[in-house]
């Protein structure tokens, strides 16, 4: 893997996309024993960082450093002490402005339903545009993700986990997200289909714009696709790359 750094496309002075201020986060860990000791963990403490506009942004460490649960409080998915901005706004539509990708592409996909059902769905459950207005706008992200509309009538166990995974990118992005999450996006995929997904995520940043946090352990990968990468150690930023 080519581990040459890209040239960022944001300079210092662009507006910030994602702002988080003093972000922490804990859970109650009580004994199986009925009188059992209360125990918190704390997960996350006192997390500070920003993502610009445009920017590649990677989140590294090892398993259970709290990478996952930073993505986790963005999408307002748990609770959290602190703050946290998009476009300097607190998580107002937020399905609008930030969108996940996961591990495994094949677990995100309902197996039963056709691709381009699939994609379209987003669109559908927030009663977005006409249909034929919503299946043009298919056969465009489809395109943008590099698969052709023939797709549309295939079914998940028919397409290669990349392909897959091409797949969750466009129903991820048919909301038109500013910022995108990847949370170990190609650590279930072979070497070469992985290069693709990262050179897939560098030509969707420099087309559109799109911001993304890019979380994962593969150190290579990290360094490969992301403008800067802040290393995560048991809950806590521990440098800056």
């Amino acid at each position: 893997m080519n581990n040459e750094k890209h040239e960022s496309s944001v300079p210092l002075n662009e507006n910030i996309l994602l702002s988080i201020r003093n972000l922490s986060c804990s859970y109650v860990n009580r004994s199986l024993n009925l009188f059992g000791k209360k125990e918190v963990k704390q997960i996350l403490n006192n997390v500070n960082m920003e993502i610009r506009q445009g920017e590649i942004f990677g989140l590294t460490g090892k398993s259970g450093c709290g990478k996952t649960t930073i993505a986790r409080c963005i999408l307002d998915l748990i609770d959290y002490d602190g703050e946290i901005l998009i476009n300097g706004q607190k998580q107002i539509e937020k399905h609008s402005k930030v969108q996940m990708i996961f591990q495994d592409p094949g677990a995100s996909l309902n197996p039963v339903k056709k691709i381009g059902w699939l994609i379209e769905e987003p669109l559908v459950i927030h009663k977005t545009g006409t249909p034929l207005e919503r299946r043009k706008k298919v056969d465009k992200m489809l395109l943008r993700v590099g698969l052709d509309s023939s797709y549309k009538t295939r079914r998940v166990h028919e397409l290669s986990g990349g392909q897959k995974q091409r797949v969750c990118i466009a129903r991820a992005l048919i909301l038109g997200p500013r910022l995108l999450i990847a949370d170990e996006a190609i650590s279930s995929l072979d070497v070469s289909a992985g290069v693709q997904i990262l050179n897939l995520f560098r030509i969707l940043n420099k087309s559109t714009g799109l911001g993304i946090l890019f979380i994962s352990h593969n150190k290579d990968a990290v360094e490969y696709l992301c403008d800067r990468t802040f290393v995560m150690e048991k809950g806590t930023i521990k440098n800056i790359v």
